[in-house]
């Protein structure tokens, strides 16, 4: 199950929406917001260690680093959100009457750009052991609250209800 053109348009305006959130509440210029190397792919175009039967969606991190005369030079990590269509959608439709697509893309998009300004500023390591992700995951899950929780948005509050006791957002893959 794939996402329709205007489910792609809804994942779209809610990462647009989620990085002014996260730039709000982070105090980050928009040079420092637009200076995060990430993007977002959903399941069509995944390759397969991006794929993630457990999650919403999943943070892979890849390296640059480029050599000149044996010296590592100029290197970074980019980080790819990797959208997982088929669990959204089977979430959203097992829940229909409650779950609207939106306001949890808008989570989905919020929690996983934590993660990226998070491991991009050295606050947790992507290399760390399955307890301190673990604890990572709580932590970025109570941050994500936090922030949207000032939001009126229609059916927002109900996803935070949802998420109140962590669930499995995302995992991250090296």
């Amino acid at each position: 199950m794939y996402f329709d053109a205007a489910q792609i348009t809804q994942a779209s305006w809610a990462f647009s929406h989620a990085e002014k959130v996260v730039a709000r509440y982070y105090r980050m210029s928009e040079e420092r917001l637009q200076g995060l190397r990430y993007d977002v792919k959903t399941l069509a175009y995944l390759e397969e260690p991006e794929i993630n039967e457990r999650a919403f969606a999943q943070l892979c991190r890849y390296k640059y680093e480029p050599e000149r005369g044996g010296i590592k030079k100029d290197s970074f990590s980019f980080y790819r959100v990797c959208l997982q269509d088929n669990r959204i959608l089977d979430a959203v439709n097992r829940t229909s009457v409650f779950v609207r697509l939106p306001p949890l893309l808008l989570y989905i998009a919020t929690h996983e750009l934590v993660h990226v300004i998070r491991f991009d500023a050295g606050e947790e390591s992507f290399e760390a052991s399955w307890d301190a992700k673990e604890l990572e995951e709580q932590r970025v899950s109570a941050i994500t609250r936090e922030m949207l929780s000032h939001l009126f948005y229609p059916g927002l509050k109900l996803i935070l209800d949802c998420f109140s006791d962590y669930p499995q957002v995302g995992k991250f893959l090296n």
